[in-house]
């Protein structure tokens, strides 16, 4: 019988502002990897397409309303699991439009907004790391932007 390895698909969100900051949410103290500072998100359930996880998990952690088509591809990380355990894939979506202001409803949780170098400052999960480094690129483009106008 041939055998699968199980990957757990989790979707996270990088909302990038005007001036070229990005939100970014530090998770409980209790769960893993508390305290530390990560892209709002979360796992992809049975029967949804990852669009549909973001717009639902960003409701449920910050109460913010966020369109699918408003959303964009950014980058991915990967997690190989160990023998018995499960990989995860990370994926990273953007968005510079949403309604609402944000707010960290997870108990424990807070929200920041940041530059790049702030972001890079902020002790972060490690598959958070390689997608921090992903977006430095779209956070610096919107702030020359906002800084010529």
């Amino acid at each position: 019988m041939e055998s699968f390895s199980t990957v757990m698909v989790v979707v996270a969100l990088a909302l990038i502002d005007a001036k070229g900051r990005v939100l970014v949410q530090q998770r409980p103290a209790d769960k893993q990897h508390g305290g530390l500072w990560e892209f709002p998100g979360g796992k992809v359930e049975a029967g949804e397409s990852c669009e549909q996880a973001i717009v639902r998990e960003i409701d449920e952690e910050l109460g913010l309303t966020v369109k699918a088509s408003a959303l964009f591809p950014i980058s991915f990380a990967n997690q190989v699991a160990s023998p018995g355990g499960r990989s995860i894939v990370l994926l990273l979506y953007g968005a510079r439009e949403w309604s609402g202001v944000a707010v960290a409803l997870e108990p424990g949780s807070a929200v920041l907004w940041v530059d790049a170098q702030q972001m890079l400052a902020l002790p972060m999960p490690p598959l958070d790391v390689p997608l921090a480094r992903a977006i430095i690129p779209l956070l610096e483009g919107v702030a020359k932007a906002e800084t010529a106008s």
